[in-house]
């Protein structure tokens, strides 16, 4: 017997690949992974169980117990892109030394979300998680844009995360990926000025105790490229709501 193992994200894309395997394989051999990073919303959570409760399958969820800002206190860094310790420790190590330690690569597959819009991060994953073999079904034909995913949710009777109703091109860490850009933090603003401000204090509170000049965040000010924080963010948007770059959503992937 195949055991296939999905990492469940509790978005959208994951979601899918589940539904299929057990559509193809039966419930018995499915087994959803799903690593709770403590900050996801609350609605993704809604959607997970409600997609859970229709496939019956087993559904294992690990916490390393902190939060991604609370791991960047630990590792003395702001967790950003260039410093992804939240996704290493409460999702990458997490996962992976819980399937080491219950699964034997002979007769295990691993799944992820990427689709066929992301070949370098399938490239980048394959290697990564040898000895097992890796399968990314939205990467194959025929393909499904993220529209076509949720419309099949819509008509599953499964209402997807609000996430995707207020325009974030992800579902992760409630809005708030540390690998985000500025066209994702001013939305968060925007929707979730509550959400937004605990970030920022959690994020000047990293800075206070490192004593450095480093954020999350990055802008390129005549050629120079500067840490660009919440807070100075916020004030910016504050003064002049269009002063942001609006096609940098950044690289948020937690895989």
């Amino acid at each position: 017997m195949t055991t296939h193992l999905v990492q469940f994200s509790t978005g959208v894309a994951s979601a899918e690949i589940a539904w299929r395997l057990v559509a193809e394989h039966g419930a018995d051999d499915v087994v959803l992974l799903t690593a709770d990073t403590r900050v996801e919303d609350t609605d993704n959570w809604r959607f997970a169980h409600e997609v859970h409760g229709q496939l019956a399958c087993q559904w294992v969820i690990l916490a390393d117990g902190r939060t991604p800002m609370e791991v960047g206190r630990d590792e003395r860094c702001v967790p950003s892109n260039r410093m992804a310790v939240c996704s290493k420790f409460l999702k990458r190590k997490l996962l992976r030394d819980y399937i080491n330690a219950n699964y034997d690569p002979a007769d295990t597959l691993i799944y992820e979300g990427y689709d066929w819009t992301e070949p370098e991060r399938i490239d980048a994953a394959i290697p990564r998680w040898l000895p097992y073999t890796l399968k990314t079904p939205l990467a194959d034909l025929p393909y499904a844009s993220k529209p076509d995913l949720l419309m099949m949710f819509r008509r599953r009777g499964i209402e997807p995360p609000q996430l995707y109703r207020q325009g974030f091109h992800h579902a992760n860490c409630g809005g708030a990926c540390v690998r985000g850009g500025q066209a994702q933090w001013e939305l968060l603003l925007r929707v979730n000025p509550g959400l937004y401000q605990r970030w920022e204090v959690d994020e000047e509170q990293i800075r206070a105790d490192l004593g450095k000049d480093v954020s999350m965040m990055r802008e390129t000010v005549r050629g120079e490229v500067r840490p660009l924080p919440l807070r100075k963010f916020r004030r910016r948007l504050e003064a002049q709501p269009s002063m942001f770059d609006c096609d940098d959503w950044g690289a948020c992937g937690c895989a």
